[in-house]
């Protein structure tokens, strides 16, 4: 113990706190950091252009984007195209590991969630890749009548995804027009908080980061298990977001993890949800525009759009992650604060902040995609997917992925099939599928309460979930994935082909 007596407390006490104040912000999670604001790429004549660096610093992978090692937030509206020069900067030997070693540093884009074409020089996946000293050009067009909304994009190299998404390697894309379905968020701060999980296996202040966090001691079951991973806000741990009380301000999460779930609750406050997986409520049903619920569980890869409202005067309040269970097989996945919400210095609550995105607002009258899909429910499945696993890996139908194998399924544009997802192992898959949104409405036979139009659903541990998928855009037209999003999963051979034709 240290003894002081009443003359030097008070130098001592400083002494003390700058110590502390140092060592936190060496280790990069001082508990008063504000939320950090990423960088933003919007269009010029309709264009985003932009340059990607993938690098290494300090041991771990990163986008470098303007000199700074932070993604940029990219803004588009519909009828533009992205145009990215993506460069691999990585050492020609990584110093890392990979879910199938060696790591070859090999590395790519995909635009999650975005309804474009899977050819190259688009959301190409499968034989766009870059070797260490070589690069990539995307040229993405986003359709004129593309729904607005949340997306996200993060290197997909099968093999080496996980540890490149885990180390940090993504960022948002905003789809501009979210006013034309609810007007209220023209008026409202908004806000993107790109959520990652990082691993603090090896991390010297794990303890530490662990209590920052407030990670409970023990698992969703009672059990004690070790905590492998936190989560961070926009690159931060635990940082402050500020809100006046009962401010309503419009967040977009995206559960950006390579392997970890969500259960979103802010404390005290409901979830006004506007969108999810990047699809406006309102685009499938006009009469029911938001909806309201306490908590929201999004599984790597989701995202959560809504409007959320400031606590009372004098209350405390974090955005927070529940526990969740993953099932007797799965990964620790335990309750932990992302963020507090804190009232600002200024008593002048922070509404329309985004003059600069004026010229971008779409003041068109707003597209509607209403289906019928009750007789598409009543039909047994066109195809089923079946996650399976053991020692060896992890499989689709009885298959590992492979690079020159052919297409699982083919499918044909302008339908609407429908699909069971059949979990068999021991824990939770979050099943996705690139170029396309599909409707979740059922699990294990019972309707679900609230069917969603979603790009990633979770499945959970031997059960089974019917969803009815939207193959009838014609811009994707050509070979795509399916894939488990936990992606150590998808890089040990989780991940399928699907051929849309004609």
């Amino acid at each position: 113990m240290l003894l002081m007596n009443q003359g030097t407390s008070k130098w001592a006490h400083i002494v003390l706190l700058i110590g502390a104040q140092i060592f936190l912000a060496a280790v990069g999670w001082a508990q008063a950091i504000s939320l950090p604001e990423p960088p933003q790429v919007r269009a010029q004549d309709h264009v985003v252009s932009l340059t990607l660096h993938a690098v290494n610093e300090n041991g771990r992978d990163a986008f470098a984007f303007n000199g700074a090692n932070v993604a940029p937030v990219i803004r588009a509206s519909p009828g533009d195209i992205l145009k990215i020069a993506y460069v691999n900067d990585l050492p020609a030997k990584s110093p890392e590991t990979c879910a199938v070693n060696p790591c070859m540093d090999m590395t790519n884009l995909h635009f999650h969630g975005l309804t474009v074409s899977p050819n190259a020089p688009q959301d190409d996946v499968l034989s766009m890749l870059a070797t260490p000293g070589e690069f990539l050009h995307y040229s993405v067009e986003i359709p004129r009548d593309h729904p607005p909304g949340l997306f996200w994009y993060h290197t997909h190299p099968h093999g080496e995804s996980h540890r490149q998404v885990l180390d940090g390697m993504s960022g948002a894309i905003v789809i501009e027009g979210m006013e034309r379905y609810v007007p209220e968020v023209r008026r409202l701060r908004e806000r993107v908080l790109v959520v990652r999980g990082r691993s603090i296996e090896h991390d010297p202040n794990a303890a530490e980061l662990r209590g920052h966090v407030e990670v409970a001691s023990k698992g969703c079951g009672g059990q004690a298990e070790p905590v492998e991973e936190i989560f961070t806000v926009n690159g931060a741990v635990r940082p402050r977001i500020e809100m006046a009380p009962n401010e309503r301000q419009f967040w977009r999460i995206v559960n950006a993890s390579a392997d970890r779930y969500l259960d979103l609750q802010l404390d005290g406050q409901t979830f006004e949800i506007v969108a999810l997986d990047g699809m406006p409520l309102a685009y499938h049903e006009p009469k029911s525009p938001t909806r309201i619920t306490n908590h929201l569980l999004l599984a790597p890869a989701g995202r959560l759009e809504a409007i959320v409202t400031g606590p009372e005067p004098g209350t405390h309040s974090a955005l927070r992650t529940l526990c969740v269970d993953t099932g007797p097989d799965g990964d620790p996945n335990p309750g932990m604060v992302l963020a507090d919400v804190v009232q600002p210095s200024s008593d002048q609550p922070s509404s329309n902040p985004r003059p600069e995105q004026a010229h971008a607002i779409d003041d068109r009258p707003p597209l509607y995609k209403p289906l019928d899909v009750e007789p598409l429910m009543t039909t047994a499945p066109n195809f089923t997917v079946t996650f399976t696993e053991d020692k060896n890996g992890f499989y689709i139908n009885g298959r590992k992925f492979a690079a020159d194998a052919p297409p699982m399924t083919s499918a044909r544009i302008g339908t609407y099939p429908h699909w069971r997802i059949v979990n068999q192992t021991g824990e939770l898959h979050p099943f996705h599928i690139h170029q396309v949104h599909f409707l979740a409405y059922a699990e294990n036979g019972v309707p679900l309460a609230h069917p969603a139009w979603l790009d990633t659903v979770n499945v959970r541990y031997r059960s089974s979930v019917d969803v009815i998928l939207d193959f009838t855009d014609p811009v994707i037209k050509g070979m795509s994935v399916f894939h488990c999003h936990l992606l150590n999963h998808e890089d040990k051979g989780m991940m399928a082909k699907i051929l849309f034709k004609w």
